[in-house]
């Protein structure tokens, strides 16, 4: 970046190199969408109050404070700021680089300038009152506030450090004047207090300054806060980490499986209903607020969505998983955490809104759920939390005070809309249930994740996941131990013949009738389960539960069921009796038509979920007469139309295309002047009437009116907007403002 003194904030953006230009587009994204059409366009764009903002809630303390300064100052030189800042000058000249940079000040030749519109959005700059019109002289303003009795002193010490304007009425009612006003008259005849109006007394710039001994700010921070930690061995926490990270696996994979085989439908509003939600809770053995991280979590990675029966018009909307499931099951345990964190990071659910509210119900997975506050609260807690020493674990306390030096703005809205303290302990929470934190610390894959980089998080996480086990350990209590995250074949093998009973490190399977029974209904013989079972045990099949496999298979099918709507054939009679009278079963309003045939007006499918919830065991009986089996069916959603909402930056190679459209365009608006510095091409008009309005430089524009003359006026353009400019006319500023139509102006020329 040249140091050459610019006229303006175009002049000194034009005088940037390609490099520069595109690096400012990157830490400013919002100006390169849509591209501007030069660099006039683009210094316009750069002092929008909308823009400005966005720059400022980016900023940390030190920078605001500079800004302030600057604005305090201007036109300055980093050594004058430095002693408003109470810092040494290379970190003022580090802290006012960084502002021209990112094009929120500009060197003119008087010195360091603000962008314009930056007073506008900072207001009054360090609680500082206006410049005065009768303070004395700075050697005379140190005697006269050397000379000040304890009361007046007191005075303007309230004064001090802001609110610059006091309430000190002239008189009391009865005329007489108390002693604070009595003080404050002789201070604003001294020039060291001004009389706003009859109650109110208002401190001037220059005066506080001395007051303040030369120091903008009350408490400078040109430095972030030191973080009182305490500091873990990084590979401790790596893998306290990885153990989540391995846990976070068998989750999801198992909502996977779960909602593969048994949807949950859709509520109307849209989500998962209360009931759903936690019967899942209560299948993973989680708590609500983590199942529905969990939900949202996979929603985000795109291994969840709404599947709306288009395929199949009697049934209803459902969530299942989708295709991208099924890939994501064949990945590597660290490419497949990765997706997980990295969908989390970018999200922009909040999983902690999902309960009663003010507001009514939240349910998990609904629009009600989105909350891009939440994102950005997560984002910027991390980051904070990435700059302190790799094993480091911050007080909440401690974090919360650096995330309001490094972003006061965002943090202050923050304060104002929600518990600050409520939502860090969110943050930290999830967190550590995605693995990115282990211990309370962040681990080496959690600050790839931080970094955007979800490859190189994956192969960080690869080798600290616990290794997958391919057996389990059978016991005589009809239970089974498998020691580590079960995967492959012994996954789906212990799925199917077995309940979870507890999870951890080491999960245990309980073996029951209806577990059973679930291989029975795919066409399993008990030979094969019990052989299954065998391949995948390092202790043999106990006695116990090969009995209660053959118990299990030798009742299983003795009951048939057809549709008649449905009919019941059982050559057991007196089994047949049996389900005959049972009362559970009054509502299939069983008919006999044979001894060993009953019939219902029921359909089929409801009559044998009933029969199977009281344990009868039957099995379908096929159109031919044949055994008909069930089969696994697994449910599958279409990916979602609408991805999931992204936040998109602007990368190098978008920056210097945008930067070459700038470029070209300052050529076409160089060839479009004639020989008097005339531009009459209507895009360089209006970007030139921008610059001027940004600038307060005067030009002479050709207007035509509605007869077809065109006439010629010397203005000030004040805005640009909606296709009109609003320009006080002559060269000075008055308050004869008129409005022109933009498309009316046929030149401009700058005024000499």
């Amino acid at each position: 970046m040249t140091d050459r003194p610019a006229r303006s904030l175009a002049d000194d953006l034009r005088d940037r190199t390609d490099d520069e230009l595109a690096a400012l587009l990157q830490r400013r994204p919002d100006l390169a969408r849509p591209a501007p059409a030069d660099v006039t366009a683009l210094a316009g764009r750069a002092t929008t109050r909308t823009s400005v903002q966005r720059a400022l809630d980016g900023l940390d303390l030190a920078h605001l404070q500079a800004l302030e300064a600057l604005l305090v100052a201007h036109p300055a030189e980093p050594a004058d700021l430095a002693t408003l800042l109470a810092t040494d000058e290379d970190t003022a000249a580090r802290l006012t680089s960084d502002l021209r940079e990112l094009a929120l000040a500009w060197r003119s030749p008087e010195g360091l300038r603000p962008a314009r519109t930056l007073g506008e959005v900072v207001g009054v700059p360090a609680g500082l009152g206006p410049v005065g019109e009768r303070v004395p002289e700075p050697d005379r303003l140190s005697t006269a506030l050397a000379e000040l009795d304890p009361r007046q002193r007191s005075l303007l010490d309230a004064l001090t450090w802001g609110p610059a304007r006091g309430a000190v009425a002239i008189a009391a009612p009865d005329g007489t004047a108390s002693p604070v006003a009595a003080a404050a008259g002789e201070l604003v005849a001294a020039g060291l207090l001004e009389r706003e109006d009859e109650g109110h007394v208002v401190l001037p710039r220059e005066v506080a300054l001395a007051l303040r001994g030369g120091r903008l700010h009350q408490h400078p921070a040109p430095r972030p806060p030191a973080v009182e930690h305490a500091a873990l061995d990084p590979d401790v926490v790596d893998a306290a980490a990885g153990g989540r990270a391995g846990e976070l696996l068998v989750l999801v994979t198992e909502i996977v499986e779960e909602w593969g085989t048994r949807p949950p439908r859709v509520l109307r509003s849209g989500g998962v209903a209360v009931r759903d939600l936690s019967r899942l809770a209560a299948h993973l053995e989680t708590s609500p607020e983590e199942t529905a991280w969990l939900l949202e979590t996979a929603h985000a990675a795109g291994l969840l969505a709404v599947d709306d029966g288009s395929r199949r018009q009697d049934q209803p909307a459902q969530w299942a998983p989708t295709p991208a499931a099924d890939d994501w099951l064949d990945n590597a345990a660290g490419a497949r955490w990765a997706a997980l964190a990295s969908a989390w990071w970018a999200s922009s659910a909040a999983a902690d809104l999902v309960g009663t509210t003010d507001s009514g119900r939240v349910n998990a997975l609904s629009t009600a759920t989105s909350y891009p506050l939440g994102r950005q609260r997560r984002q910027d807690a991390l980051r904070a939390l990435a700059t302190l020493p790799a094993g480091a674990v911050a007080q909440e306390d401690a974090l919360g005070e650096l995330l309001r030096w490094r972003h006061p703005l965002r943090m202050a809205r923050h304060a104002a809309s929600a518990d600050t303290a409520a939502s860090l302990v969110t943050v930290l929470r999830e967190a550590e249930w995605a693995g990115v934190t282990g211990r309370g610390a962040l681990s080496g894959p959690g600050r790839a994740v931080v970094a955007g980089d979800a490859g190189g998080a994956a192969d960080l996480m690869e080798p600290l996941v616990p290794a997958a086990v391919d057996h389990v350990l059978l016991q005589a209590d009809l239970t089974a131990i498998a020691p580590g995250r079960l995967d492959g074949a012994a996954r789906a093998l212990m799925r199917l013949v077995s309940d979870v009973e507890s999870r951890g490190g080491a999960s245990v399977h309980r073996f029951g009738e209806e577990s059973v029974r679930r291989a029975l209904d795919l066409g399993w013989t008990a030979d094969r389960v019990l052989e299954e079972l065998a391949a995948v045990s390092r202790t043999g099949v106990p006695q116990p539960l090969d009995y209660l496999v053959r118990d299990v298979a030798r009742r299983h099918g003795v009951a048939r069921v057809g549709a008649c709507s449905a009919y019941l054939r059982c050559e057991d009679a007196a089994l047949l009796d049996r389900i005959e009278r049972d009362r559970a079963l009054g509502m299939l309003q069983w008919r006999r038509i044979a001894p060993t045939v009953l019939v219902s007006p029921v359909p089929a499918p409801t009559v044998m979920d009933l029969l199977r919830e009281e344990q009868y065991g039957p099995v379908a009986d096929g159109g031919d007469g044949g055994l008909e089996l069930a089969g696994a069916r697994q449910h599958r959603a279409a990916p979602a139309a609408t991805p999931a909402v992204r936040t998109h930056g602007v990368d190098e190679v978008v920056a210097r295309q945008v930067v070459g459209v700038m470029r070209r365009g300052d050529t076409g608006r160089a060839a479009s002047h004639d020989e008097e510095g005339t531009i009459t091409d209507p895009v360089v008009v209006a970007a030139t009437l921008r610059e001027a309005a940004v600038d307060g430089q005067a030009l002479w524009i050709g207007y035509a009116d509605d007869v077809g003359g065109v006439a010629t006026h010397l203005v000030r353009p004040l805005a640009v907007e909606a296709g009109r400019v609003r320009a006080s006319l002559g060269d000075a500023d008055n308050d004869n403002v008129r409005t022109f139509s933009l498309h009316r102006v046929t030149k401009v020329r700058p005024a000499r």
